[in-house]
């Protein structure tokens, strides 16, 4: 009997759903790439989660800061101002241009001078957001099922966050590779990132992985892994890792992606769906950390 907490996601059902979601939220990355000053890992550009979806956080423009919600409840994106000004666009029959025009007309109604640049990052043959009228699919089902997910990984991410006190990054959404993560790293600075992602600089990737890292999080699917799941991996990966005993039985070491993977509908089903998860990041995490010789008694936090 499938657990009724945690949503069932179908990757095959929802992917043109998520892909236009996923550009929605790359034209929101991107207007906080413009509005803030560079920060680590590019921490400053990710989206947080909310109980109804994803927001920008507080931005500030020449006069006034202003804050962008996406809300998979009501299906809308809305535009809040420090000067109590409100704008609200619907998220049905949308494309990816029309979002991008709305948007955009909006935040110049409101005095917000914004330019991006418009073409996606980390996508292969990507489109421009302006004329994108391809990807236009938005099923509610779907973004709210997606939504649920996300807050029953950000909840029991930030559990796994408390344990270390160690640097470590927010739970936080990256709107390029559309996956909600969490990152912990050793101190120590790592071999030179080789790069190579479509459509995102090297130097950002370099910058990205400038430090021994162990980060894990959960995406809704991709070509690759044609299912939502969870995955965790180590930058650079020490001998041992990929044969390493994790939890629970049903994760497993996938080489293309060079990262543990647990798929979702795993959890999804459990008994006990917190305490699988939990022990797929610890575990993995363990492996890691103990194989790369990471000095964890002075990065985790006493019991």
């Amino acid at each position: 009997m499938e657990n009724e907490k945690w949503p069932r996601l179908s990757y095959e059902e929802g992917k043109a759903t998520y892909e236009t979601i996923h550009l929605w939220t790359q034209i929101l990355g991107k207007i906080k790439l413009t509005s803030l000053p560079w920060i680590s890992h590019s921490w400053h550009v990710t989206l947080l989660i909310t109980p109804t979806g994803l927001t920008t956080g507080d931005l500030p423009s020449e006069k006034k800061d202003f804050q962008i919600n996406l809300d998979f409840l009501e299906n809308q994106v809305t535009i809040t101002t420090s000067q109590n000004e409100n704008r609200t666009i619907s998220l049905l029959d949308l494309s990816v241009a029309q979002f991008y025009e709305k948007l955009m007309s909006e935040l110049k109604k409101l005095g917000i001078a914004v330019v991006i640049n418009k073409v996606p990052n980390e996508l292969v043959d990507p489109i421009a957001f302006d004329k994108d009228q391809l990807h236009s699919t938005y099923v509610p089902k779907v973004a709210e099922d997606f939504q649920h997910a996300l807050l029953k990984s950000n909840k029991i991410f930030t559990e796994f966050r408390s344990r270390f006190i160690g640097k470590c990054s927010p739970v936080h959404f990256f709107w390029g590779s559309f996956d909600l993560a969490v990152s912990r790293f050793s101190g120590r600075k790592a071999p030179e990132h080789p790069g190579g992602f479509p459509n995102l600089p090297d130097r950002v990737a370099r910058e990205a992985y400038s430090h021994e890292v162990s980060s894990c999080g959960f995406w809704p699917g991709n070509e690759i892994v044609p299912f939502a799941a969870f995955y965790s991996y180590i930058y650079p990966e020490p001998d041992g890792f990929s044969s390493a005993s994790v939890k629970p039985e049903a994760a497993y070491y996938h080489k293309e992606m060079g990262e543990f993977i647990l798929p979702y509908s795993e959890v999804q089903r459990s008994e006990n769906p917190e305490k699988d998860l939990m022990d797929f990041l610890q575990s993995t995490y363990e492996a890691a950390a103990d194989l790369a010789k990471w000095d964890r008694k002075e990065l985790e936090r006493p019991e």
